[in-house]
């Protein structure tokens, strides 16, 4: 939950208690990024509709880029009892998927610019989009857009392509 929910967020916000902090600090592309992860009880009494729910974490972010210093906090919540490492490990993993599928689902198959945005057909372009990024890896590529260009010469191109490797 970001700011973007402001009803929820504040409500979440306001019985956040910490019981664990796990703090992470990276250097890299000229740029520092600190996270500080906290957990805390879910009060399941207080949404009926998580009952589940026995989590909530907490994930401050402060970027540094040159000059500029952005921050920022979101809050999670998780049928899971783990730790606050846990969870930063768990949070960042996704983030490394998410950089790595996204730039190329939006980039080499331009998914942003599709028109298609009802019904069911969303979902299956995205299925479609993923079995083709992992077939491509498969196949040994690294860069889709080649592979998309390399494939682009029919089935039984793709066939042999495949019974190569």
């Amino acid at each position: 939950m970001k700011a973007n929910q402001p009803t929820l967020y504040e409500k979440i916000q306001s019985f956040f208690s910490p019981r664990e902090t796990f703090i992470q600090v990276n250097k890299a592309h000229g740029r520092r990024e600190k996270r500080l992860v906290s957990i805390g009880q879910f009060p399941c009494r207080q949404f009926p509709e998580w009952q589940k729910a026995v989590t909530i974490i907490k994930v401050e972010r402060e970027r540094k880029l040159r000059y500029k210093l952005e921050k920022e906090t979101c809050y999670y919540i998780s049928d899971l009892s783990e730790s606050a490492s846990q969870f930063a490990g768990r949070i960042r993993g996704y983030w490394g998927v998410e950089n790595c599928v996204h730039p190329v689902r939006d980039v080499t198959f331009g998914e942003d610019r599709s028109r298609t945005r009802t019904g069911a057909l969303p979902s299956l372009w995205a299925i479609t989009r993923n079995l083709a990024i992992n077939l491509y890896r498969k196949a040994g590529f690294t860069n889709m857009a080649q592979a998309q260009r390399s494939c682009r010469f029919g089935l039984k191109y793709l066939l042999l392509l495949f019974r190569m490797k």
